[in-house]
């Protein structure tokens, strides 16, 4: 996948913080110009016993959910663990495996958050931003004030920052914990939405987030074996 400049990342939490609130105006948040035909899911595993990250970039059928290519990374993380920065852990090596992509997405599936964050600035907004594409976050756990949805499949609640609505928490299956949606850039937050349930037919995440994770999970695995 080709991918615009090298990346250079903060040198230190101000900086970090400071690099969000630039980035931040450069969002733009707009309906999906066409129905997407393959989706990207991000995820990465952690040892921080070891200080190796993997990351794993799986591009599926947007309609069969098979996998069309896959990749992946392990590096050692160039920033600390700081709540609302983990993007700047996560983005070098997401990256790599992005850039080891023959295939280019038409979506990014983040397993984190967009603009439900507390600077309006996940990792969705990040990888959008720098890769060009539609993106958007879908998170386990969310970073502001969520109130449960009804117990019905499809149900949803707002994710509100300053009183706007930022993302929604989403029950994806009925009767099982929601996840918290947001958008990244180039795409709004019904797309993100419409898209987080179209991926989630039978599990509480999306295929992409599932297949990603368990990829990443495995080469952490083998990369801790092979050292």
């Amino acid at each position: 996948m080709e991918i615009g400049e090298a990346y250079a990342g903060p040198g230190s939490v101000e900086e970090a913080v400071a690099l969000q609130e630039e980035l931040r105006g450069r969002l733009r948040v707009v309906p999906l110009e066409s129905e997407p035909r393959t989706v990207a899911g991000l995820d990465v595993a952690y040892s921080e016993e070891h200080d190796l990250v993997a990351a794993a970039v799986v591009v599926l059928d947007a309609a069969t959910f098979a996998v069309v290519d896959q990749a992946v990374s392990v590096e050692r993380p160039s920033f600390p663990y700081v709540p609302g920065l983990f993007a700047f852990r996560e983005v070098p090596s997401l990256l790599s495996a992005l850039r080891a992509l023959r295939t280019e997405p038409d979506v990014l599936v983040c397993d984190g958050h967009g603009l439900a964050h507390p600077r309006r600035f996940g990792l969705a907004c990040h990888l959008g931003l720098l890769t060009g594409r539609p993106s958007f976050g879908v998170a386990k756990t969310p970073l502001l004030a969520s109130t449960l949805p009804g117990d019905e499949r499809g149900a949803s609640t707002p994710l509100l920052l300053d009183g706007d609505e930022v993302g929604r928490t989403l029950r994806t299956q009925t009767g099982i914990r929601p996840v918290h949606v947001s958008p990244g850039h180039l795409i709004d937050l019904g797309s993100s939405v419409t898209l987080t349930l179209a991926l989630s037919p039978h599990y509480r995440l999306p295929e992409t987030t599932r297949k990603a994770d368990s990829l990443s999970r495995l080469t952490l695995r083998e990369a801790l074996a092979a050292s």
